[in-house]
């Protein structure tokens, strides 16, 4: 039988590059590890603490700030996945080169937990057959740069699209106007389920925006009409109390 060795108070670092040492040690299977930050990893094997393969599960390695938190949820990778895309748009830079709109966007910190995520995902995704469904951050805020419990809903990609806008590729007029030059005329335009829609031509600019605000915010009332059973009715009344401005 071989002597007990009594391993607590050996350090190390593990594959976090973080210090860790041994807080209590029962035996080769059975010891707690703990971190600068006070967290505890508890009955964890010997071998993986002098290896580093213990993780600090408070660490903020997700874009120096997304962390895992207390294991009350077991990990898939569908809500991980969300959870981690939602921290990119907010503090990835390479991210940011393509899309930077979302330079100013954060997550409150109440998210930077994954458990704490899971825990608000469980409690609200739903879905519509076999639609694709999408984190939201500003239908119901329109201009919101927070993602948040209170800020946040699960939507159908369709509905979704409803709200993108290509502010790239818009030009110097406002969002659904263009300038036809063969007519001399700025010319109101929208996209209705899956049709290029023209919706005439006017002398000014003010105009033909004015044209695409009244049939946009018709169509979006339309589209929440067609989902009113079966979305949250927060969204359908954020979809019919949504107004397009001309500065979108």
């Amino acid at each position: 039988m071989s002597k007990f060795i009594n391993r607590t108070g050996e350090t190390t670092v593990n594959c976090q590059g973080l210090k860790m040492w041994i807080r209590e040690y029962r035996g080769s299977k059975d010891m707690d590890a703990e971190f600068e930050n006070g967290f505890i990893a508890k009955n964890k094997k010997y071998i993986d603490f002098k290896n580093g393969k213990i993780k600090n599960l408070y660490h903020p390695s997700t874009y120096d700030v997304g962390y895992i938190g207390k294991c009350e949820y077991r990990l898939n990778i569908i809500q991980y996945n969300i959870w981690h895309h939602m921290l990119a748009r907010c503090y990835n830079k390479e991210f940011h080169k393509q899309f930077p709109t979302y330079k100013s966007c954060t997550v409150c910190e109440e998210w930077h937990s994954f458990q704490n995520f899971v825990e608000w995902y469980d409690e609200n995704y739903y879905e519509i057959g076999n639609e694709k469904m999408q984190l939201d951050k500003d239908i119901l805020f329109k201009g919101n740069k927070i993602y948040s419990p209170e800020t946040c809903v699960f939507v159908p990609e369709r509905i979704n699209y409803l709200f993108i806008k290509h502010n790239s590729g818009r030009g110097r007029y406002p969002i659904g106007v263009c300038f036809n030059k063969d007519k001399n005329k700025f010319q109101s335009q929208i996209n209705k389920y899956g049709d290029h829609i023209n919706l005439g031509r006017f002398n000014t600019p003010e105009e033909a925006f004015q044209k695409y605000k009244t049939e946009k915010e018709k169509h979006i009332k339309e589209v929440a009409d067609e989902y009113k059973d079966k979305i949250p009715q927060k969204l359908y009344n954020a979809m019919h109390k949504y107004e397009v401005e001309i500065d979108d």
